[in-house]
């Protein structure tokens, strides 16, 4: 998206309002587009980005007879191929390449736009952005669409179970999808992680329940969405540099609990979560209710009762009674072994938002035991001789890292890649004395060793890019990696792929990275 062009500071100086809270304008044509059926026909609208979200946007705005002009800083056959599909099937819609199409909204239909629908990863103070402010046109993102489309009278309106934070919503999202199939319901994954959420929409499937993942991308460019439930996990320091400020970042968070119909859902260790419950204009007669894994659940909260995971909120005799939801072995990466506290909290929050969806108790349970972690999310990938192999390769910071490492009491942990410039000095103290040995991949690792060198200086560690031939090859660092850790690893201890970075420098992406940890460890089981 990037106009390859110096900021023009004044001008953002200028729009710093509008770049902290997308204002919302009047405008009666935008009003009435509330429903599938709303006359959509002719409005002239600027989709800026022709990614998964973009591309699904235009297509489903097509069908629907509106007018667009498609923007996008990268040319490529492919986006330029999909406009030309749109473009012969529906006769509404342009394409507009290159970084010179950046700088400025264009007309649509030779008249000025009236909506730009943008996609999430676009920052707020991104030229396009700004002229939108600068004329007062409204901005919208995937999801903001979404819902305006949800109402539809040829199928049930599906209610959205919405969840944010910065870790763990990719899997607390699974694990809501797995609890509401368990308990018979059409659902399905959308929002960050699935099928975009405008094709959901546009899907002729009667689906009972959305499982909605937010980004603080996307809830920023989003108001009027209205969830059944919702729930912010847990928040630390992320994404700064789009919004402007941990503060600005926190907001935009905060944003998946206004309009909430039932139940604003909380960690109760996370505090600036129930501030934000605190804050939020919700729906008359929505309720507040916390979750925690370190403490009994008083009255109106989800927590542990010894092992028991229990519903102290949602029955009418919850002062004298609870229901019984799961045991920890329900949610256990392997027999006999202890779920970690943050597999604790995410199974918490989505059976606080499905039972606030009056899902019975019992498929909550078997929801939790059957579900399987997704990919690259604190993902077992190998087990013998007492000895786990965990693939977290999603872990790209030390939040992320904190969360898995917490989970296991011993050790061999593989970590390193591209900082991003974060420190690592908390993570190495807090987990110092879990850790057997580590080994570094990645060539940006210097914050990493330096904050070992000062708070775990007992641990051994081995640096696996100096011990390969190219240290831009990942896969021969990711399996010399392993093979070390097949020496140094005992039964009882664990070996964890976390590597509280990212992967750009000796990966395409952490999928890539996980995959490679994952295929490594396959072959190291069978050679052993």
């Amino acid at each position: 998206m990037s106009t390859n062009e110096q900021p023009d500071t004044a001008r953002i100086e200028a729009n710093a309002a509008a770049i902290a809270v997308n204002p919302v304008y009047e405008n009666e044509r935008l009003a009435e587009l509330t429903h599938w059926g709303a006359p959509w026909a002719n409005l002239r609208v600027v989709v800026v980005g022709m990614g998964t979200s973009g591309d699904a946007v235009t297509d489903v705005l097509a069908q629907l007879g509106a007018k667009i002009v498609v923007i996008d800083g990268a040319d490529t056959p492919e986006k330029r191929e999909r406009i030309d599909l749109y473009a012969n099937a529906y006769g509404n819609v342009e394409g507009l390449f290159g970084p010179e199409h950046m700088r400025a909204l264009p007309p649509v239909d030779g008249q000025e736009p009236e909506l730009v629908v943008t996609s999430p990863g676009v920052r707020p103070d991104h030229p396009v952005m700004l002229d939108a402010y600068e004329r007062r046109i409204q901005i919208w993102g995937d999801v903001e669409l979404a819902w305006r489309l949800n109402e539809r009278n040829d199928r049930p309106t599906p209610k959205w179970l919405c969840l944010t934070g910065t870790n763990g919503k990719t899997t607390t999202v699974g694990m809501v999808d797995s609890i509401l199939k368990a308990a018979g319901k059409k659902s399905i994954q959308v929002g960050n992680v699935g099928m975009p959420i405008v094709y959901a929409i546009a899907d002729d499937e009667p689906y009972e329940f959305f499982a909605v993942e937010l980004s603080s991308f996307q809830l920023h460019w989003t108001y009027s969405m209205s969830p059944y439930a919702s729930v912010v996990l847990n928040i630390a320091e992320d994404h700064v540099d789009w919004h402007g400020s941990f503060d600005g970042y926190k907001a935009d968070k905060a944003r998946v609990y206004e309009h909430t119909q039932v139940a604003c859902i909380f960690n109760t260790d996370h505090v600036d979560t129930l501030r934000m419950v605190e804050n939020a204009d919700v729906i008359e007669g929505a309720r507040a209710i916390g979750f925690s894994s370190t403490e009994m659940p008083a009255v109106s909260m989800l927590g542990l009762a010894e092992d028991i995971l229990v519903d102290r909120a949602f029955l009418k005799n919850r002062y004298n009674e609870a229901y019984e939801l799961a045991v920890l072995q329900d949610l256990a990466p392997a027999p006999g072994k202890m779920p970690a506290k943050h597999t604790v909290e995410n199974a918490l929050a989505a059976a606080a938002l499905c039972r606030a969806a009056d899902i019975d108790p019992k498929a909550v349970g078997a929801g939790l035991r059957s579900f399987k972690t997704g990919a690259h999310r604190n993902q077992l990938v190998g087990y013998a001789n007492d000895i786990m192999w965990v693939n977290d390769s999603k872990a790209t910071n030390p939040h992320a890292a904190n969360a898995s490492m917490s989970g296991y009491p011993s050790l061999v942990w593989i970590a390193g890649g591209l900082s991003k410039g974060v420190e690592y000095d908390e993570l190495i103290a807090a987990h110092a004395q879990r850790l057997k040995a580590v080994l570094i991949i990645g060539t940006d690792t210097a914050a990493l060793k330096s904050a070992l060198a000062n708070h775990a200086p007992q641990v051994p560690t081995y640096n696996m890019t100096a011990a390969v031939a190219d240290s831009s090859d990942g896969v021969a660092v990711m399996n010399a990696a392993v093979a070390k850790a097949a020496e140094l690893a005992h039964p009882g201890d664990t070996v964890l792929m976390a590597p509280a970075s990212a992967s750009m420098d000796q990966f395409k992406n952490y999928a890539v990275r996980g995959d490679a940890f994952a295929n490594a460890v396959a072959a190291q089981l069978a050679d052993s």
